[in-house]
């Protein structure tokens, strides 16, 4: 596998523009399609979460977007360790002897997922023809600081991968294991009206 951390946060760009005139859908194969997967979750999850914003649709659509959030919510994360595991099977990290990095690869990917999502909408903002010019300079200074931090994060993506390679660095996949989605786990599922 060929790991590219800038080709992934092209990828997440050309999908987010992609989505927005046409219905999102992961393809692809392996990795990049767990990359995909993981953008499309982040890419329904920002918009149900405008939704769940609104006061004018009824508390049943606010409902049904919380709701959506949280199975979103759920699949972004299960994609995040879908990409560790790919990661931790094809870059084999040392167990034991380097730094451990706190934030695996999966999460600064869907970081910058997010990231992506950050940018597209605030470029939206900023060339947002109905809006008055003080908030298109705002958004304008705002686009450039999140240009600069995505850049910062794909750098920072790209010399993880490089020092686990080289052993100098390593990383775990983490399980975020949600109890609040699991029947099994949440009281207030399991336990009913105690």
């Amino acid at each position: 596998m060929k790991f590219n951390a800038q080709e992934i946060a092209k990828l997440q760009t050309e999908l987010t523009a992609a989505w927005h005139a046409s219905p999102p859908a992961a393809s692809g194969d392996g990795f990049t399609r767990l990359v995909q997967e993981n953008h499309q979750r982040n890419f329904e999850l920002w918009h149900e979460e405008d939704v769940a914003r609104r006061d004018d649709l009824g508390s049943e659509r606010v409902h049904q977007a919380k709701r959506a959030i949280d199975r979103f919510n759920q699949e972004r994360n299960n994609f995040i360790e879908e990409m560790d595991k790919v990661l931790v099977a094809e870059l084999k990290p040392a167990e034991s002897g380097c730094p451990k990095n706190s934030e695996t690869p999966g999460m600064i990917i869907d970081r910058l997922s997010i990231m992506a999502l950050k940018e597209f909408h605030m470029r939206e903002e900023a060339e947002r023809e109905d809006a008055s010019d003080e908030h298109r300079s705002n958004c304008s200074a705002k686009l450039a600081r999140i240009l600069h931090q995505r850049g910062d994060l794909t750098q920072s993506l790209s010399e993880l991968v490089e020092a686990v390679t080289a052993g100098s660095r390593t990383f775990a996949v983490y399980y975020q294991f949600k109890m609040y989605n699991d029947p099994a786990l949440n009281p207030q599922l399991y336990g009913g009206n105690k």
